[in-house]
């Protein structure tokens, strides 16, 4: 009998749906009936951004403030699988991400179902891969597997290419000096590799020993630096979200946290990096490692 998947996800630029396409592959070509849906809200994100647009959605996205979902035509009533696609937004699920996962309808397919998540990201995805993971939780469904797609460019080179990505639309090399932003197109052709694993276990009834074997490819990488940034700026972002939020003209705040932001990668993070690297990360690798192994596991810890 064939597998019946639904790979559901948002983009706006496109790569999420090369991703789905190339990582699905593997279980088409296996003969599963693969229902690839790409979702929208109500309230829609156009690509490119403009800047005021994107920090405008911060305090929402951050503080988890779901929108409506237009109406998804789902294949079949039930699936073998589910594969949710996709992106942090300020360390956060996505505001599209957040609202499917708040959408009734889509809640009641996914309980008592196997749920595979696929993440594209600038580079810090964790925080909004915990708060997924537990929302899948929250709902019922069973998540056996999890992958984390980065750009593995060094964080500020990243992060110019990212913003000039999403402010101009367009996926090549800023002053042709730059590298290419993104995902790098070997990673997601790579991903097909992610999808044949997915398609043994499922074909075997194996899925409880999934993410071992996604792990083994390396399907999910922890770089401490990041780690140790992300930790110490999710506060700091909820903080602030919640400050902004209250306030009846949020233009001007949103403006001092975008110029915030940009001293604190640039400024701030080598400098806590620095005096880590110094006084605490050498003595405490135990305590490192018990934390990187939560963030690679799919079972809520």
């Amino acid at each position: 009998m064939h597998k019946r998947i639904l790979a559901i996800y948002f983009t706006q630029s496109g790569q999420m749906g090369q991703i789905i396409d190339a990582f699905t592959a593997p279980l088409v070509e296996a003969g599963a009936l693969v229902d690839k849906v790409s979702y929208r809200t109500v309230s829609d994100y156009d690509f490119p951004w403009t800047g005021s647009r994107f920090f405008s959605v911060m305090p929402s996205c951050v503080l988890s403030i779901p929108e409506a979902v237009k109406p998804i035509s789902y294949q079949y009533e039930h699936y073998d699988l589910v594969i949710l696609g996709y992106q942090p937004w300020f360390l956060s699920p996505s505001i599209p991400t957040n609202s499917l996962l708040n959408d009734p309808h889509f809640r009641k397919l996914i309980k008592d179902t196997p749920v595979v998540t696929i993440s594209a990201a600038r580079n810090m995805w964790v925080n909004a891969y915990v708060r997924v993971r537990m929302a899948l939780h929250n709902a019922g469904a069973k998540l056996v597997g999890n992958i984390a797609l980065v750009d593995k460019h060094p964080n500020v080179v990243s992060f110019v290419t990212i913003f000039y990505w999403m402010l101009s639309g367009k996926k090549d090399r800023y002053l042709n000096i730059f590298p290419k932003p993104g995902v790098a197109d070997d990673d997601i052709a790579h991903t097909k590799v992610y999808g044949q694993i997915v398609n043994e276990h499922l074909e075997n009834d194996d899925l409880d020993n999934l993410q071992a074997a996604l792990l083994k490819e390396k399907a999910v990488v922890i770089k401490y630096p990041l780690m140790f940034t992300e930790a110490r700026a999710k506060p700091i972002f909820a903080a602030w979200a919640k400050f902004i939020s209250k306030r009846k003209h949020k233009t001007p705040w949103l403006s001092v946290f975008k110029y915030y932001l940009f001293i604190a990668l640039f400024l701030g993070a080598p400098i806590l990096l620095t005096l880590d690297a110094i006084f605490l990360r050498p003595f405490f690798p135990k305590r490192i490692n018990r934390t990187k192994l939560r963030y690679l596991q799919v079972a809520n810890l």
